[in-house]
Formats: structure tokens, sequence, C-alpha cells
């Protein structure tokens, strides 16, 4: 598992053997993968990664006719090399154990033990490289009485909480719980397994204090779940009460929500009390600032349908644009409610250079395919966009290669339908 592109990221020299499926676990290693480390991923002969076929919307080829692949693969399989490999066969397992011997990193989220007949565990593992960083994500962890069940987004919005503090409030038009437009859960996961991954790295090589051992992780979809409910959590800890679902107002900051203005919606995000008097000498109505009721953002908070009976008829009398221009040197926070068509035709998000469009080096009639850039932005060592999200397979021959395996012993391999 040798790969010598990106050897100036952040992680050159890192080798990932990704054994993961759907979102959590891929977007972790897209992430190791954007700063640098080699990523193997590794999926099922033919079918390959069960987002491949979540479509539509599927990708264009270069005519612009739909293909078979779904866009969704694209979204968590940047600079990875794919390789087919069945680890039902005895072979296959023996070649995902070579690779794993020179893997400084396993990701897998195969449900609890369902590795263990493969000799593909973090027992069997650790046993042929003591280095190695195992990460299992699973959706309620490795002990617990739920820990046998399938974990799914969704299911773990509901249960943490998260959909019965988004929507609007039952006695509101469109009231009930909802969840959140993206897998926030999975692409959470996926964050704090990569987080993990790196502390482990750390924890091994680090000059002063490493020991020179991997260990295991134990990411679970609940945990965080539970964990990413923030301050809402925070609050309820504190009064044992649950909050509820408020639509898009803030429950400890007023204004901090979206008005309908004359044209459309607009987004004001109040978050103290400078910005709140900035604000009404701006809309010419300075008097409300000093108003005992909203003077503080305690008071505001606690008096909001006041503050609110008296804003709303304010913010229709402008347009979104208008609102937008006269609060734009005030600095207080105000912006459009974008679609993400409108979002990525942004000014800021193209100077940004958000959207990546990347070639495709296989032979599938897919000539390039467009991804959203990373976050990171490092100074000395920054992401690099190396490939696109790779064809099924398109890599097995040439991983296997370096794996020091010979043409005949491919060769053969592929005649078993090993690979």
């Amino acid at each position: 598992m040798s790969h010598t592109a990106g050897q100036q990221g952040a992680l050159a020299g890192i080798k990932v053997l990704d054994l993961s499926r759907v979102l959590a676990g891929p977007w972790a290693t897209q992430m190791l993968a954007d700063l640098g480390a080699d990523v193997i991923k590794v999926e099922r002969p033919e079918a390959g990664d069960d987002t491949r076929h979540w479509g539509p919307p599927f990708l264009k080829d270069e005519h612009g006719n739909d293909t078979r692949e779904a866009s969704y693969f694209t979204a968590c399989n940047r600079n990875k090399r794919s390789i087919t490999v069945d680890m039902a066969h005895p072979e296959g397992q023996a070649l995902l154990r070579k690779m794993a011997a020179e893997a400084d990193v396993v990701v897998e989220n195969f449900k609890v033990g369902g590795l263990k007949q493969y000799g593909l565990d973090y027992d069997s593992l650790k046993t042929l490289n003591p280095r190695l960083i195992y990460c299992s994500i699973t959706g309620f962890g490795q002990e617990g009485p739920y820990a046998e069940r399938a974990g799914y987004d969704l299911m773990v919005q509901a249960m943490c909480g998260l959909m019965s503090i988004t929507g609007h409030a039952d006695d509101q038009p469109g009231g009930g719980p909802l969840k959140v437009g993206v897998a926030v859960i999975d692409v959470f996961t996926g964050l704090y397994a990569s987080n993990a991954i790196l502390a482990a790295i750390n924890a091994r090589d680090n000059a002063r204090t490493g020991t020179g051992q991997g260990q295991y992780i134990d990411m679970a979809l609940l945990d965080v779940g539970m964990a990413v409910l923030a301050n809402q959590a925070a609050g309820f800890l504190a009064t044992g009460k649950a909050p509820g679902r408020a639509g898009n107002i803030h429950p400890s900051l007023a204004p901090y929500q979206d008005f309908r203005s004359s044209d459309g919606n607009v987004l004001l995000a109040i978050g103290n009390d400078g910005q709140f008097a900035r604000f009404c000498a701006a809309a010419g109505k300075p008097e409300w600032a000093q108003d005992s009721r909203f003077a503080t953002n305690t008071a505001r908070v606690q008096n909001r349908p006041a503050l609110l009976a008296l804003m709303e008829p304010l913010m229709r009398t402008r347009t979104t644009a208008e609102w937008i221009a006269l609060l734009e040197d005030k600095a207080v926070p105000c912006g459009p409610i974008n679609t993400i068509t409108q979002a990525f035709d942004d000014p800021q998000v193209q100077a940004r250079g958000i959207r990546k469009a990347l070639p495709r080096d296989a032979d599938d009639g897919i000539a390039q395919i467009a991804t959203v850039a990373s976050p990171m932005r490092l100074s000395a060592t920054p992401v690099s966009y190396r490939n696109a999200p790779p064809a099924l397979g398109q890599h097995t021959q040439q991983v296997l290669q370096e794996l020091g395996l010979s043409p005949e012993e491919i060769t053969a391999l592929q005649s078993a339908k090993v690979v």
C-alpha cells in the first residue's frame, strides 16, 4: 500500500484501509484522504458501496446522459483508490489482512462482531500490526442493550431528541418533528471519528510521548447524536426541562430568526445588545434599544412576543436586499435564505472556490465529477484534490501490484472472482 500522490499533505505517508460504506465512515476517510493520506476503499465486487446505487440523481456521462452511478457516492469518496475484494472468500480475507499489516488505520462500520468471522476484527489484526489504529463505527456502540441493532441516521435523529427540537411547534402551521435536511448524525460521526483517528496517530507517533502502539476506537451514532445537542442538552441538564420545537427562533437569543420581508424572507442573527442597538438605530427605531423590555438579551427573550409584534411589520417594509444593504456596514448579521442553487451562485462561495471539478481517469464515460471543496484551509500543508471519486474497482490492479502480487497472481484472483 504505497502511494506517491499528495506527498506534501499533512497526512502524507499515512495508509488507511477503508472497509466502511455509505456516509459516516466514508466521510471520515475522505477527510483523511483530503489531508494527504493514502486511502484504499474496499468494495464488494460488482455491487460496490451501497451509495453507488442511491439515485436519482445520477452522474452524467460526457454526452449529458444519466449513468448508472448515483451522485450520492461522490459526496464522500474523493481522493480515494477503489479496489474490489470478496471478503467472504478466504483468499480475499488473506489479501485484506496483508493490507492491514501494512496500514496505519482501518475504518469499518459493520455490525458489532461482524468482521470477526473473517479474521478482520481488531483483536485479529493487532497481532499482525500492533501499530494499527482501528476505528469501528456502529449505530449504538460495542456494548449496551442496543449494541446488536443496526443504526441509521434518521433513526438516531429521532432517538437522540434532535427531531423533537427541529421544526415548528405543534400549534403552528406545519408543526411537528422534522429531520434535518442532511444526514447530520452521519456527517458529525465522520468528523468525530476523523478527530479520534488523528488523536490516536499522535498518541502513537508523538516524538515526546508516543507509545508506538495503535488502539481501538469505538464510535457510535447515538453517542454523537447526544453530543451534538450542544446547548440544548446543556439547558436540559441545568433545568431538567426538555426544550421543544420553535421553528427558526433561537431559544436563548432574540431577535435571532427569519422574518418576512416585502419580497421574501430575511434572516437576522443578533447575538448581543450592541448589535441590537445598531439594528434599532439603522431601522429608525432607536428607542427600542432603550426600552427596558428589550435593552438586554435576557429581557428580549423574556418579552419575545412583544418584540416580534413590533419587528414583524417593520421587517416587511423593505426588501431582503434592502435590509442586507442597510445592515451590512453596521456589523449586524443579516442575510438571505438561499436555495442550494443560490448558495453556489453566491459571489463569496465562488470566490472561495467551493465547487471543485475533478477529472475522472476511468473508462466509464464520465469525464469529470464536481465536488464540494474541503473547508480545511491549511497554509503549509493544504488539502489536495488528487483524484475524483473513483470508479468501482478502478485501482484494484494497481494496489495489488503495490502489495507485491505478480500479474499472474492477480489474473488468478480475478478468475476466481476474489477481486
